[in-house]
């Protein structure tokens, strides 16, 4: 398994943000976190990668405990995240940026501007790469912070809501990126809300409602959850809608 989670909880003062949180994704998956805004998803993130530290529970990657790892040594591990809110660094160029996420793993400029073009070709990012990060549209900046997480050569990549503000042919083409991600290898996990790639990309999902756990299962079973229905729709949308099929019946 390339990442346990086992029964993690976040607290802030008296605010408990996640409670108890359990999963688990399989080495060279692609594995969905969904749920409500104001579920914990990005916090949950926040505990793998080491941003924040579980206040009860542990962390597994490749089966060893890193709930005590820095950020800097499970980035060594081969852990990478992207952020939901895209800061680059805005006074670098596009190829700047990506170079900063390669001397990670190349510490001669050549050898991590090397890697840097390449990421950014396979992102396709390749025809901004002399333009300011500061000037690139709501998709390049996008396109630019998987670039980033890329450039450290990962094994495991979180994705926080990479596909959000993106229109749906901005999403079509960012869509088969992710995919051939996976195929050379790298494992995904995915905070979503756009649903129709949940669907496409993940083979596994987990449902997170006001920091729990109320939900696992493949794409198709989990949008079918009554518990999942309620979360996202409110008390009593599952009821309505299986009453609204039962009409057109």
């Amino acid at each position: 398994m390339m990442l346990e989670v086992k029964a993690a909880t976040m607290r802030f003062g008296g605010l408990t943000a996640v409670k108890s949180a359990s999963l688990s994704v399989k080495s060279g998956s692609i594995t969905g976190l969904i749920g409500p805004n104001g579920a914990g998803k990005t916090t949950l993130f926040s505990m793998i990668s080491g941003f924040l530290t579980p206040s009860e529970g542990s962390i597994h990657y490749l089966g060893k405990d890193i709930t005590g790892v820095q950020i800097h040594e499970r980035a060594q591990l081969g852990l990478a995240r992207t952020f939901q809110i895209v800061q680059p660094f805005a006074g670098l160029s596009t190829l700047e940026n990506i170079v900063v996420g390669a001397f990670l793993r190349h510490r001669e400029r050549d050898e991590a501007e090397a890697v840097a073009r390449k990421v950014a070709e396979r992102v396709g990012l390749s025809k901004d790469l002399h333009r300011p990060a500061s000037g690139l549209t709501v998709a390049g900046r996008k396109r630019l912070e998987l670039a980033r997480a890329l450039a450290t050569e990962p094994r495991l990549l979180l994705l926080d809501e990479v596909l959000a503000g993106l229109n749906p042919s901005e999403i079509r083409d960012i869509v088969p990126v992710i995919q051939s991600i996976r195929a050379d290898g790298v494992t995904i996990f995915m905070i979503e809300h756009v649903m129709q790639a949940v669907m496409s990309l993940c083979e596994y999902v987990y449902v997170l409602a006001q920091g729990e756990m109320i939900a696992q299962g493949t794409p198709s079973e989990v949008v079918g959850d009554a518990r999942v229905i309620e979360a996202y729709l409110g008390h009593g949308a599952a009821a309505r809608l299986a009453g609204k099929e039962n009409a057109h019946a």
